[in-house]
């Protein structure tokens, strides 16, 4: 699904319309980006955590020239799922094997 599904789904659920449920998750999107911009956490109880976390300076080996090269520490956002997303991810979708290679297939 992209944003324009989205708004489109968002839409027909609450009853807005088009433009104005295309306006709330645009705010929203932008109140998540600027509170995790801000080193604050965002919780939506049941659905999950965006939050920043910090990645250590790593040795990488440079694929093309096999020359090992260092990554500096950075910051990156990140999303922790809450338990509620968890169950209902677990409990409508299954892992299967097809051909050796693992898909998600609904349970």
């Amino acid at each position: 699904m992209n944003k324009g599904e989205l708004v489109d789904r968002m839409a027909a659920r609450t009853g807005l319309t088009k433009k104005d449920a295309r306006k709330a998750l645009d705010s929203m999107i932008d109140i998540i980006t600027d509170s995790i911009a801000n080193n604050e956490e965002v919780l939506l109880t049941g659905f999950g955590k965006f939050e920043v976390r910090t990645r250590k300076r790593s040795q990488r080996i440079n694929p093309q020239t096999q020359k090992r090269i260092m990554v500096p520490e950075k910051v990156v956002p990140a999303f922790k799922p809450g338990k509620n997303l968890k169950n209902l991810v677990s409990q409508r979708l299954k892992v299967v094997v097809d051909r050796g290679e693992l898909k998600v297939k609904k349970a």
